[in-house]
């Protein structure tokens, strides 16, 4: 147990054979034809992505950021130079994704211009979708560029990584702020 346990990517296969199997055991009658399967099997990804993508804000927003501080300088490297970068790969990563695949379900069910016009009946989830472009953009543009300078990965004078470490925090509490009506907006669309 200890070693299938130890191992993320045994883990998260098991995790998606399972998903399939409860797919096509539970749901089947709705995978009568592959475009329905396509379907489900989109938006669960895009479930997925979307859950590590807020899933990751939060932690920075609820832990890191708060913790950071208290923790004493000789250890604040093990986050900044081990923690961080890798919890930011997946963080920037699972975003992309998960707005990549929003959109694509959404232009598959022939929604994606009405919802982003916020024409009735799609306003809802036009704005969690605009929302969550947003949010994109600033992880992609603003949050990612600023944390390189703030971590260390790209040469930066110390006020230069302060000034920078702020302006990630700014904008990584803004997605924390508007995540709580996006995903309003994303649950109860229907």
């Amino acid at each position: 147990m200890d070693k299938f346990f130890g191992n993320l990517h045994a883990v998260l296969g098991a995790g998606l054979l399972l998903a399939i199997l409860l797919m096509l055991g539970l749901n089947g009658q709705n995978f009568e034809d592959g475009i329905a399967a396509g379907n489900a099997i989109m938006r669960w990804l895009h479930t997925f992505f979307g859950v590590l993508w807020i899933g990751l804000l939060y932690y920075f927003n609820f832990v890191q950021i708060p913790t950071m501080p208290k923790i004493p300088a000789e250890l604040k490297p093990g986050v900044s130079k081990h923690i961080a970068p890798a919890a930011l790969f997946w963080f920037r990563w699972a975003a992309l994704i998960t707005v990549l695949l929003g959109l694509a379900i959404a232009g598959h069910a022939k929604y994606l211009a009405p919802a982003l016009g916020l024409q009735d009946p799609y306003k809802l989830i036009g704005v969690g979708m605009w929302l969550g472009l947003i949010m994109a953009f600033n992880v992609w543009f603003v949050i990612w560029p600023n944390q390189k300078k703030a971590l260390g990965i790209v040469e930066a004078d110390d006020a230069t990584k302060a000034k920078a470490a702020k302006t990630a925090m700014i904008f990584s509490r803004t997605n924390t702020l508007l995540s709580i009506p996006m995903l309003y907006a994303m649950v109860n669309f229907s």
